[in-house]
């Protein structure tokens, strides 16, 4: 069944506005909003999971101080467990005093330490009680579990998490031997060398043994190492600790973005509403004057946006009048050359003399190449917007373009002609390198247009140059006259359309005016800028126009410059 297309505006009348749409229902935009907000705010609290700065910040303060509590054992067992020669030379470390000595030394701690003698035998660990082979070993035994069961469960999650992401850095794996040797120890090799030395190990449940080793000497000489080491159980502690807090400002902060996001997208979306039913009362024309809210004082994009609905309807007027006052310029521009062809068709049909028919003719071949002159330029502005949106990514040569030009209208220029020079950047290949992006066939027509105004304003024996600049992501363009210059307060207007003042001895409709209307039209569709300015000298004098075309440089080109 046909429907007719008074029934289809009926129906798309009768179809619920988009802005009523799900009136009751949370926005999307809310939806939109809320969802970027928490979700960055969860990606910045997920961080608190890396603390790996922090850790190696802790484990270095951990290393430097067991380097100095093992400086400290050193020196008290160098003074007091040296067993001496009969002639008072140090001979070894006495095994039972340095055993009781390292148990009283490290009882304030809770490190472990261990004594190696020259041989490398480990001759006492703070782990072990007694001093016969069938030794006590002391464990430290883990944190009993919560009772809380939420608790307990957290604590898994935790560790599950840092299990995967906890440390960084390689470490190499902590092995301990049931008979361990300095061997077993290579920062225990180099102290045996009289340097302090420090290790960092990982253990097979994903914990840290960060070690020190420091000479055991007695004037010089080394007598045994002592080896101090801790696990990272205090350091897991306090970064956990930090964890903790960052995880409780990160849920306060939590629901503060999500009551601030809910309370921000209200105040967007109910204006947005708001003006979502005043356009659709102008797009149902259900009222004359419909009254569009008033946000302007708001001083932000919904703002701008009620001032520009506000604006819509006086907008389109006047585009509605330019399009009636471009067609009354254009029926008037068309008028001219039909009158006067109409009038000398006229009076070719009343004159006899054969002489004043011919010229009579004359008249209207060149009113019909007016004529055609006319309705080609006035086709090409009203069609140029299209094409240039269709064709805008060729990629165009400026310096060959020019080069060719010029050296077409120095073939065509004949005695008296203004002699025409192109200046392009020095260096080799350097015109090839300036590009842009856009339609080659349209830019010359704007380069064309203003040598051709170049040209026609330009005395006998003039010169026009012609200069092609690039200055970072802009191209520069720019051509040069000799000529009488541009009328004071017209630098504007000769951009406008069926401009229509021309050089003095010029045949009148030799141009239509709309040939730098149109090469605006072109510049500004390939996203640059025309404009033009007097040439003075320092003394003020006129010598001249300039007209300078800006374009954006190709980058491509630029990244291979």
């Amino acid at each position: 069944m046909d429907v007719s297309p008074r029934q289809t505006e009926e129906a798309l009348a009768a179809r619920p506005a988009p802005w009523a749409r799900g009136r009751y229902r949370l926005s999307p935009l809310t939806l939109r909003i809320l969802a970027i907000n928490v979700v960055a705010l969860a990606l910045l609290g997920g961080g608190f999971f890396y603390l790996g700065e922090y850790q190696q910040k802790l484990v270095a303060t951990q290393i430097a101080g067991l380097e100095t509590q093992g400086q400290i054992f050193a020196a008290a067992l160098g003074e007091g467990a040296v067993q001496n020669r009969l002639d008072g030379a140090p001979e070894a470390l006495a095994p039972g005093l340095s055993r009781e000595m390292m148990r009283r030394l490290v009882e304030p701690t809770h490190i472990r330490a261990r004594l190696f003698d020259t041989q490398g035998v480990q001759i006492a660990d703070s782990r072990s009680l007694g001093a016969s082979r069938e030794t006590i070993q002391v464990e430290e035994l883990p944190p009993p579990e919560r009772s809380n069961v939420i608790l307990r469960l957290a604590d898994r999650f935790y560790e599950n998490v840092m299990a995967r992401i906890a440390w960084s850095g390689n470490y190499l794996p902590y092995v301990e031997s049931a008979a361990p040797t300095a061997a077993d120890y290579p920062e225990v090799g180099h102290a045996f060398q009289g340097e302090i030395a420090s290790a960092v190990q990982r253990t097979a449940e994903g914990g840290l043994v960060m070690s020190a080793a420091v000479p055991v000497q007695y004037y010089k000489q080394v007598l045994g190492v002592v080896l101090l080491s801790s696990g990272s159980s205090e350091i897991e502690q306090a970064v956990r600790a930090v964890r903790l807090s960052i995880v409780e400002l990160f849920l306060l902060a939590l629901v503060v973005t999500i009551l601030l996001s809910i309370f921000l997208a209200g105040t967007i979306v109910r204006p947005l509403r708001q003006l979502a039913a005043a356009a659709e009362q102008v797009r149902r024309g259900a009222t004359q004057s419909p009254i569009i809210p008033d946000f302007a004082m708001r001083r932000d994009e919904i703002g701008d946006l009620s001032i520009a609905l506000r604006e819509m309807t006086e907008t389109i007027r006047r585009r509605m009048n330019a399009i009636e006052h471009f067609a009354a310029d254009v029926a008037h521009e068309l008028k001219n050359p039909l009158t006067s062809l109409r009038s000398a068709v006229e009076t070719a049909l009343r004159v006899d003399d054969v002489e004043k028919q011919k010229r009579l003719l004359m008249l209207v071949l060149e009113d019909a190449k007016r004529l055609d002159r006319l309705v080609t330029d006035i086709s090409d502005a009203s069609r140029l917007d299209a094409e240039m949106s269709r064709d805008l990514h060729s990629r165009v040569p400026l310096g060959p373009m020019l080069g060719t030009l010029v050296a077409v209208y120095r073939e065509a220029g004949g005695p008296g002609s203004p002699l025409i020079t192109l200046d392009l950047p020095d260096g080799a290949g350097a015109e090839a390198a300036i590009n842009t992006r856009g339609n080659e066939e349209r830019l010359v027509r704007v380069f064309r247009n203003l040598l051709d105004n170049a040209i026609s304003f330009s005395p006998p024996g003039g010169t026009i140059a012609v200069r092609l600049r690039r200055a970072g992501d802009m191209i520069r363009i720019a051509v040069e006259d000799d000529g009488p210059g541009i009328p004071e307060g017209k630098l504007g207007a000769i951009f406008e359309r069926f401009y229509s003042e021309r050089p003095a001895g010029e045949d009148f409709g030799t141009h239509s005016g709309l040939g730098l209307a149109i090469s605006k039209q072109i510049i500004e569709a390939h996203r640059g800028t025309i404009r033009a300015e007097n040439r003075l000298d320092r003394d003020n004098r006129l010598h001249g126009a300039r007209f300078m075309v800006d374009l954006p440089a190709d980058s491509g080109a630029a990244a291979r410059l």
